[in-house]
């Protein structure tokens, strides 16, 4: 089949959501599917086979996207409209597959040109709104609310990326054909032993506790820098991803001892596999939220220690068997790093690693994705 996708994120950048979209397609594509993508005009263009891409208009005043609700966002939507509209109108497309507030999109085509929808909902988009601090007008999030709804009731299928996430749905419509996927879809990257020596060689003779990702404020990076003086010498933790003036800002806050912590900028998606290579265990320190994080499915697969928050964003995947789950306070965390590097450590691991074989493969992906495009299928064939 041939789909219009609509996706209101820079891609590629290393990030959740277009981490997940990336998946898709390749799920997608793999499956024999053609894919014209509707996105930003920021990102980094990849290879797959069977899909093009086609940006919107860049507005000269905004030079990147953050995570979350911003205006950039909403400027950048209005622009991404006529796009899709006139790929729909010429591209003779058998779905819609709609991600986040493309879903807005995808839902007006959709009655406008008789196609079924795919949305591929990746969070509450009125929970963003104050998980982000947004906003905190009800009005707002009220408007925000019934928009959602709107979508939801015009999708033919629901993709849902966590438990909670399709509990939610599923509360709200219970008849929705809604299916959970979880962004357990990894790229296949060769470790670069070269690479490795080099990452370990920041802190020689010691553990090091990795955290990888964004720096938003809800990834607990303010709890992480507040436990390094629970945490002995031997341990360094390394941070690595977001944005300068981040990078800047915890700097300066905090004022960590170097020889105990550093920073790297964000990274290409194919050397994260050897920050985890190089690193003793895995940091997903998260204060709120209900979404589970992205990297906690290759985080399982990696063979080494994860310390979690204990909030519902990974207990749904997590229990105690499989990671260490701590208080998000400084001492718990730091507690839970010298856990995570004992012999309890090596247990939980191997344990982890067992659940992710059995529970996490590509083969499974495919077939959930495959059961969510279903009715779409029977109706071309």
């Amino acid at each position: 089949m041939k789909i219009l996708m609509i996706a209101p994120e820079p891609f590629f950048e290393s990030r959740g959501t277009p981490f997940s979209e990336f998946y898709r397609i390749k799920a997608l594509t793999e499956m024999g599917h053609t894919v014209d993508l509707i996105t930003y005009p920021f990102g980094e263009d990849v290879e797959i086979e069977n899909l093009r891409i086609f940006r919107s208009f860049k507005p000269p005043f905004i030079k990147r996207v953050k995570i979350g609700p911003s205006f950039a966002k909403f400027v950048l939507d209005f622009f991404l409209f006529p796009r899709a509209f006139f790929r729909g109108l010429f591209g003779k497309y058998d779905f819609i597959h709609t991600h986040e507030e493309g879903g807005y999109i995808g839902a007006f085509l959709k009655k406008f040109f008789g196609k079924k929808h795919l949305y591929d909902m990746h969070s509450s988009l009125p929970q963003q709104m104050t998980n982000f601090n947004f906003t905190k007008s009800k009005l707002i999030i009220g408007f925000v609310k019934l928009m959602e709804n709107f979508v939801l009731k015009n999708s033919d299928s629901i993709i849902t990326i966590c438990p909670a996430l399709q509990d939610y749905v599923l509360s709200q419509f219970p008849k929705a054909n809604s299916h959970l996927i979880e962004n357990f879809l990894d790229e296949e990257y060769e470790v670069d032993l070269k690479r490795v020596e080099e990452i370990k060689s920041l802190f020689p003779n010691k553990k090091i506790a990795l955290y990888a990702g964004t720096l938003e404020h809800y990834q607990g990076i303010d709890l992480l820098l507040e436990s390094v003086e629970f945490i002995g010498d031997s341990i360094g933790i390394l941070i690595v991803g977001g944005m300068k003036e981040q990078i800047d800002y915890y700097k300066k806050k905090y004022n960590p001892d170097e020889e105990k912590v550093k920073f790297i900028p964000q990274v290409h998606k194919k050397d994260v596999i050897n920050f985890v290579e190089a690193c003793d265990t895995l940091l997903s320190l998260r204060k709120k939220g209900t979404n589970t994080p992205l990297k906690i499915y290759s985080y399982l697969k990696s063979g080494k220690p994860i310390v979690a928050t204990n909030i519902l964003s990974h207990t749904q995947i997590l229990d105690e068997k499989i990671s260490i789950l701590v208080s998000p306070e400084p001492k718990a965390i730091a507690r839970g790093i010298e856990r995570a590097l004992s012999e309890e450590g090596k247990i939980i691991s191997k344990n982890a690693l067992n659940f992710a074989e059995e529970n996490f493969t590509k083969e499974r992906y495919i077939e959930k994705v495959k059961k969510a495009i279903e009715i779409f299928e029977k109706k071309s064939s």
